[in-house]
């Protein structure tokens, strides 16, 4: 059986042996670096790091292709976005303007522009793997034990863990109820116009969200029941104590993340200009 788009996915690695708060803080301090940053030196060694946490976490590539896949379509819309919007930000952060393709207006293609759009883009590269080996590699019930170690309510923490175990329910409902449509005769492959397709994929949605209703009334009915809520702590059955494993990840990331900002700002300036 495939593996379900965005669920935890159980290995022995090293990435997996974590605990859910390193992964957590691992990953914001990680985000907080590159957001910081435009030095394409910088982001070059960052996403050589994260290619390398993602052979080790030993999760395949098509284990989350679908994800990549969406994201790569989304980060295509975003780069045409800025250009149509922006088309000379790189000429007015670099100072210079190299022009390759003069079209029409201020909209032609720039050496400068595509090194800044180049930059934006290297940096969901350098984002979007670690997030989904966070995903990905981390229990539900422990990423909620980590949110609350963290100082997030354990409410909203389990309200969290909950939308993480969703997903896989939802994957496997709209499976079941797709096969249950497909024997009825209902066709959704492409043989059939998209108009019909998507016709006949709502035939698909509407028992999938009563289903989903359904589920929810059960699971707030048996919450409250056992009192979920009344008390201001709770204890964490998934919860693990720090390792020696543990506090070398924080360890070595909090340096990369200090180095990356010390050569970022040491000329007082968050962008590498190559064009000086």
């Amino acid at each position: 059986m495939a593996v379900e788009m965005l669920s935890y996915i159980d290995r022995r690695s090293s990435v997996h042996e974590l605990t859910g708060a390193t992964k957590l803080i691992c990953f914001i301090l990680w985000s907080f670096a590159v957001m910081l940053t435009y030095d394409t030196r910088i982001l070059l060694g960052l996403f050589a790091v994260s290619l390398f946490i993602f052979y080790f976490s030993k999760i395949k590539i098509g284990e989350v292709g679908f994800v990549l896949g969406f994201i790569a379509v989304f980060l295509l819309l975003n780069n045409i976005a800025i250009y149509i919007f922006s088309p000379q930000e790189g000429v007015k952060i670099y100072g210079t303007a190299h022009v390759l393709i003069d079209l029409y207006g201020r909209y032609n293609v720039t050496i400068e522009q595509l090194f800044y759009q180049g930059n934006i883009t290297l940096k969901y590269f350098i984002v979007i793997p670690i997030a989904l080996l966070f995903i990905v590699t981390t229990h539900p019930s422990e990423f909620a034990s980590s949110l609350n170690k963290i100082g997030v309510s354990y409410r909203i923490a389990f309200s969290v863990a909950i939308a993480l175990r969703y997903i896989p329910d939802i994957q496997r409902d709209y499976h079941n109820i797709a096969l249950s449509q497909q024997a009825r005769g209902l066709d959704m492959s492409k043989k059939e116009k998209l108009s019909k397709r998507l016709k006949n994929a709502s035939s698909i949605i509407l028992p999938l969200i009563l289903s989903s209703l359904d589920r929810i009334e059960e699971i707030s009915n048996v919450m409250e029941l056992r009192g979920f809520g009344k008390n201001k702590k709770r204890t964490w059955f998934s919860a693990r104590d720090f390792k020696k494993r543990d506090y070398m990840a924080l360890t070595f990331i909090a340096l990369l993340v200090i180095l990356s900002m010390v050569v970022t700002f040491v000329d007082g300036n968050r962008f590498y200009n190559p064009f000086v």
